[in-house]
């Protein structure tokens, strides 16, 4: 049994988007956020304290995107993952990290100076710095979604890639910049949130935290030292 270790809303619900695409049996284990601070026992089985922590038998990843990557490929074939001989595997790799490396990483900055902070050591400036700087990345998927068809950044239709810049969007909506988004980002960010297995992704994360006890407030909408 595959067991995902996740906070509602956190960059581990790329995994749980992935498991739900793929239709596979999993135990989904919520925390608090943030664990490391709410649930000092998770240091035992994830001494970085951080959501994702995936177990697959032996196996112990807590990177999302390579969780998808790993997902799509162990338990395909899988048209979610984008195979070596197909002429858009690179790209594939390449939007695959890009969704976290690109453009969530600016998206904590914002998260840390502008809500996690205590009220003395938030930095206005510095997350508006960031948010510029995030949405100038974005800027660079407009014209290759204007390219695209099928649904998906690659291959022409949906992957593993969609669900890891996907979250990103996801984080940038709760962040409220959402507007700014181009319009075919916008567009793009609208047809992820129909699929199914987006939708199936939402309420497994709220039916799991309400019979658990853990809040149902996204993570990214707490704020810590008020």
């Amino acid at each position: 049994m595959i067991t995902l270790y996740h906070c509602v809303a956190a960059r581990s619900f790329r995994p749980l988007w992935a498991l739900e695409e793929l239709g596979l049996h999993y135990q989904l284990t919520m925390l608090a956020f943030p664990p490391r601070v709410t649930d000092r026992s998770y240091l035992q089985l994830n001494p970085l304290g951080t959501v994702p922590l995936m177990c697959d038998g032996a196996v112990r990843m807590t990177e999302s995107a390579a969780i998808c990557h790993y997902l799509g490929a162990k338990y395909g074939p899988s048209a979610l993952v984008v195979n070596p001989d197909e002429p858009d595997y690179g790209a594939f790799l390449n939007w695959l990290q890009f969704g976290e490396a690109t453009l969530t990483f600016p998206q904590t900055l914002i998260l840390r100076y502008e809500r996690f902070e205590t009220p003395e050591r938030r930095q206005p400036q510095v997350a508006a710095d960031y948010k510029r700087w995030f949405l100038a990345r974005l800027r660079t998927l407009a014209p290759v979604l204007s390219q695209q068809s099928g649904g998906g950044i690659c291959a022409g239709r949906f992957t593993m890639a969609d669900i890891s810049v996907g979250y990103a969007l996801l984080l940038a909506e709760y962040l409220g910049m959402e507007p700014d988004f181009p319009e075919p980002v916008r567009d793009y960010w609208r047809q992820l949130k129909q699929r199914d297995g987006y939708s199936r992704a939402c309420a497994a994360e709220i039916a799991a935290a309400s019979a658990q006890g853990i809040s149902t407030i996204p993570a990214p909408l707490q704020v810590q030292g008020a």
